[in-house]
């Protein structure tokens, strides 16, 4: 322990004695050196790359954040029930899922990833609260009343997905 802190104290005191000859250069500067910024002098051509490409990062920022529509993917219908599979790997996948009103869902949540934010999953509006324990399918069931979009979360809120429910198609007759 006394030579770590021996060690600590000597870079220390290297750096200070490696300063004090670079603050002396400093302060002998002439006098006729002053702290205005000096312009520097590019082609034009140059100006308007530069701002035509932010602009277009910001354009690109902008319709990936704001405009950019995830692609839906439709629960399939087995046996009278919704059924879909969710991989949980850094997220979700598939993100946005479409399903019916008034029939019964089943999602069935694979997690793959180890990390604790992943361990659980949260359906707020239809009250459910489940584990996922890693590489173990785990079902979520209910069955979406209303038409509208809700969300599913991880247990820190940080991944997110949706479900969109349609109204379900009469029967005809």
């Amino acid at each position: 322990m006394k030579t770590k802190s021996k060690l600590c104290i000597a870079l220390i005191s290297l750096g200070l004695l490696a300063a004090i000859p670079a603050g002396a250069t400093a302060a002998e500067m002439p006098a006729s050196h002053t702290n205005q910024f000096r312009r520097i002098e590019q082609p034009l051509g140059l100006k308007v790359g530069v701002t035509l490409g932010g602009l277009a990062l910001i354009g690109a920022e902008l319709w990936w954040f704001l405009y950019k529509k995830p692609k839906a993917q439709q629960a399939e219908n087995q046996q009278g029930v919704q059924e879909i599979d969710i991989a949980v790997d850094g997220g979700y996948q598939p993100d946005y899922i479409v399903v019916r009103a008034g029939e019964p869902v089943r999602l069935n949540f694979l997690r793959k990833d180890d990390s604790s934010c992943l361990e659980e999953v949260l359906l707020p509006d239809f009250g459910i609260d489940a584990h996922l324990p890693v590489n173990k399918t785990v079902p979520v069931e209910f069955t979406p009343e209303k038409p509208g979009e809700y969300q599913f979360t991880c247990g820190m809120r940080m991944f997110r997905g949706r479900i969109e429910v349609r109204p379900s198609v009469p029967a005809l007759s």
